[in-house]
């Protein structure tokens, strides 16, 4: 490889890299819906809004499966239970309606993904825990970490681009991103930060998996919206 073609190698991966830290908006593609507020979306929105949130599931499967500490909003969920009377699912639950109060200030919209995000991305858990591995190895621990926070990525970015709703947390960082303008990677970051933070100091645990999760979920799902958009755009040019 030449010169010329490893300085053209290089721009190209740092200009990917500044897309990935930089990105500030939710793409709308040919399949995305033209509302949150959409009833009856196109069969082919509804299916890649679901195939998301499958890989959604699937990524905070293998962050579980992995043993290694849980999300940020669990650890929020763990606090809350310490200090009141109820379980870990329902102070989750009470968080995600708090969270979705939030969006009013916001004028975030939900849509039918707002309700599939809880019931697909539960089930998903639900059924595939069993079927995952629990490596005991620390070092395939982290890297089956890492791998959960990547697929969440990428599956957040299919089910935003879908545009029929996000989830409560996943509409909070829309919602934010807005308001202030910043880059989705660095709210979504700041975000996860806080929440754990709190959660900590209302006595949850933190474990190392929980901290990959939130400084890596905001440029995953960067990545994915990135990597959902460019290939999108690749396959429209291929069927013209």
């Amino acid at each position: 490889m030449g010169f010329s073609s490893k300085y053209f190698y290089l721009t190209k991966k740092q200009a990917t890299l500044k897309n990935l830290l930089t990105q500030k908006h939710i793409p709308l593609l040919g399949w995305s819906s033209s509302s949150p507020l959409n009833f009856r979306p196109e069969a082919k929105t509804l299916v890649l809004l679901v195939i998301g949130l499958i890989l959604f599931g699937v990524g905070e499967t293998l962050l579980i499966a992995a043993g290694i500490g849980v999300s940020p909003w669990t650890v929020l969920a763990q606090g809350i239970s310490n200090i009141t009377s109820l379980s870990i699912g329902e102070a989750s639950f009470f968080v995600s309606l708090l969270v979705i109060f939030l969006w009013i200030p916001l004028k975030q919209m939900p849509g039918i993904g707002t309700i599939l995000n809880a019931i697909i991305i539960a089930a998903v858990i639900e059924f595939s825990l069993p079927f995952l591995p629990y490596p005991e190895d620390s070092i395939y621990q982290i890297l089956q970490t890492i791998l959960g926070v990547l697929v969440v990525g990428i599956g957040s970015g299919i089910y935003l681009i879908s545009n029929l709703g996000a989830g409560p947390r996943d509409g909070l960082m829309t919602g934010l991103q807005r308001v202030t303008q910043l880059p989705i990677s660095i709210v979504r970051t700041t975000l996860e930060i806080v929440v754990v933070i709190i959660g900590w100091s209302l006595g949850g645990v933190v474990g190392l998996g929980t901290v990959i999760f939130a400084i890596g979920i905001g440029p995953a799902v960067s990545m994915g919206l990135v990597t959902v958009e460019r290939l999108s755009l690749v396959s429209k040019k291929i069927a013209s």
